[in-house]
């Protein structure tokens, strides 16, 4: 699946990112908002090091940015990666109702055997 620029790599690493539930809710977080690394982790129920993990996984899938502010890493969500995201699943949707619509037809075709098979059903 390629999109623009985007490339299947790109696309996997947007997906992965997506795919676990702390990385959605940092994002979402983040939308919100620029916060800082240690602020992300008081609201999870696990290590700084593990929420930093996190915080990388989506900054290598381009979802957020971050920034060093003194002692701090303040994360940011990047607009333009959201924007590339849906792009990814508009043309996901768009390829799966292609091949549900080509379905649909082929199932309509069939559905009507004196169509499709002109000799079935006739007097030999």
């Amino acid at each position: 699946m390629v999109v623009d620029e985007s490339t299947d790599a790109t696309v996997d690493r947007l997906f992965h990112a997506l795919a676990d539930a702390t990385r959605r809710n940092i994002l979402h977080r983040c939308v919100r908002g620029e916060l800082s690394v240690s602020r992300l982790a008081e609201d999870y129920p696990m290590s700084f090091a593990a929420v930093q993990k996190h915080v990388a996984v989506l900054e290598r899938a381009g979802l957020v940015t971050k920034q060093r502010r003194g002692r701090e890493q303040l994360v940011r969500t990047d607009p333009e990666a959201i924007v590339r995201a849906r792009q990814v699943l508009d043309e996901l949707e768009t390829a799966w109702r292609g091949r549900v619509s080509r379905m649909a037809d082929l199932l309509a075709e069939d559905s009507d055997p004196q169509e499709n098979n002109p000799t079935e059903g006739r007097d030999r």
